[in-house]
């Protein structure tokens, strides 16, 4: 059963901390989002393996937007 990353808060993407394929653990660091001029970390909610990266660096994302599936 896939599980969704998503985005908390609308902002821009800083980096992308992990590749697909890549076994992360509960609470990592995956991406870091840029909001009102704050760099956020957002943390995997679930220990599992990056299925799918929604996004790229750069892109700029709306709040609950899909940022990566985990399978």
């Amino acid at each position: 059963m896939s599980k969704q990353i998503l985005a908390p808060m609308p902002g821009k993407v800083i980096d992308i901390l992990v590749k697909a394929g890549e076994e992360v653990l509960e609470y990592q660091e995956v991406l870091i989002l840029e909001a009102m001029k704050m760099e956020n970390a957002i943390p995997s909610p679930e220990s599992g393996k990056v299925k799918e990266i929604k996004v790229k660096k750069d892109d700029t994302v709306s709040a609950q937007q899909v940022l990566m599936v985990l399978e």
